[in-house]
């Protein structure tokens, strides 16, 4: 999870193929009307979302034993809506200064989500609550140290159970 720009869809296949689990992006998933909203510029609202959220949730309950999508998931309703479906699910965070998402997301053209909407979505992300099943990691760092931190998290976690 995380704003867009982040690594989310990069970072997620690369944990998903060394889980050799599924992998799913939840951008396949939005529905024609809200791809053309972001492309004009404009934020999407709850409305917008929810429908769309429930067919992470959805993906993710089918794939209980091992998936990863990538999903924004920026606000703690959100991934309420998507632990609603998949009780079981574990966040991660990819966070990163503004400067840095800014970077990555010129990086690459022709992405739906344009950079103009980059202060709406740092302004609507709340950081994962200590209740929350997750892990944050930085994403000014390689894909591979990324990668490598949330394994080394899940062998904690394996660890201590």
């Amino acid at each position: 999870m995380g704003v867009s720009g982040s690594g989310k869809s990069t970072v997620g296949a690369a944990i998903a193929q060394r889980f050799r689990v599924p992998f799913a992006d939840a951008d396949d998933l939005h529905p024609s009307a809200n791809i053309a909203k972001m492309s004009r510029g404009e934020a999407l609202n709850d409305e917008d979302r929810f429908p769309w959220l429930a067919l992470v949730g959805e993906w993710l309950a089918v794939y209980e034993d091992g998936g990863v999508m990538s999903c924004s998931a920026l606000k703690r309703k959100y991934r309420d809506q998507i632990r609603h479906h998949a009780p079981n699910v574990q966040f991660l965070l990819l966070e990163g200064t503004r400067d840095v998402i800014a970077a990555r997301q010129a990086a690459r053209p022709g992405h739906f989500m344009p950079a103009s909407l980059l202060t709406s979505q740092f302004a609507t992300l709340e950081p994962l609550a200590p209740d929350e099943d997750g892990i944050v990691l930085d994403v000014d760092q390689s894909v591979d140290d990324i990668v490598q931190g949330y394994v080394d998290h899940m062998s904690r976690e394996t660890e201590q159970t």
